[in-house]
């Protein structure tokens, strides 16, 4: 791999999960035994509260109420879904646990522990620093992005592989873009019965789209001049035959 693999830069695992409660559309609330699953009703504030739309004479309002403040009196979860239809289409999962409080027409809960899930494992993370953090710039366009990678660009998705080190793309039946942020693309590589994931990193943080564009560019560019050392040595290994 040529030099844009020795920098492997990625989100730090506050901002990964308040970036995956920015784009969550949908949560599971347990709370007071019962589990229910609410669909566009939920907003996320600036510092990482969410505040829920629920019915006026439903279970989790009454629940909410007679909670003890300042205690854990719920679990919310939120599943991460890569926008391209791939093989465990479950990026991430985060869990917040802590309390609502009843507002004026909606109940805002506030997180005292939160669990972010990945691929490598379960983090906890701290809740200042999830307080703190900040969703990525990219995370609104990231289905948009995504998606016209995959259906009008399946070259460009090709030319990333020569990137990839080749034992990476040992037995690949298929490659797809599976996510895509401030710092780098994310390849999934599926196999007959397996599958695996390799990140791009970019050579500076993309702030915005234009600049994604660019960053994209460069990698294009760089997979381009892979190519001509992997013939060569293609070249090679036909000649010593």
């Amino acid at each position: 791999m040529g030099d844009t693999q020795d920098w492997t830069a990625a989100p730090g695992t506050a901002e990964r999960a308040r970036s995956v409660l920015a784009a969550a559309w949908s949560c599971t609330v347990t709370a007071d035994g019962a589990r229910e699953e609410y669909v566009g009703a939920h907003t996320v504030t600036d510092d990482g509260a969410v505040r829920l739309t629920v019915p006026d004479d439903g279970a989790l309002l009454a629940a909410a109420i007679c909670a003890p403040r300042q205690e854990p009196s719920a679990v919310l979860e939120f599943a991460d879904a890569a926008p391209v239809p791939v093989r465990d289409r479950i990026r991430a999962r985060l869990w917040l646990a802590g309390w609502f409080a009843p507002t004026e027409g909606s109940l805002l809960f506030r997180p005292t522990r939160v669990v972010l899930r990945q691929s490598c494992g379960a983090v906890v993370v701290d809740p200042g620093e999830f307080t703190a953090a900040r969703p990525d710039p990219l995370v609104g366009a990231e289905p948009r992005l995504l998606t016209h990678l995959a259906d009008a660009h399946p070259d460009a998705v090709e030319r990333l592989t020569r990137l990839v080190r080749p034992e990476s793309l040992h037995a690949a039946t298929r490659v797809a873009p599976l996510a895509v942020d401030r710092h780098g693309l994310t390849l999934r590589i599926e196999r007959t019965r397996a599958h695996g994931d390799v990140r791009l990193p970019f050579h500076a943080p993309a702030d915005d789209v234009a600049q994604l564009t660019e960053r994209m560019r460069v990698l294009l560019t760089q997979a381009s001049a892979a190519a001509c050392p992997r013939a060569l040595q293609r070249q090679r290994a036909d000649g010593d035959r």
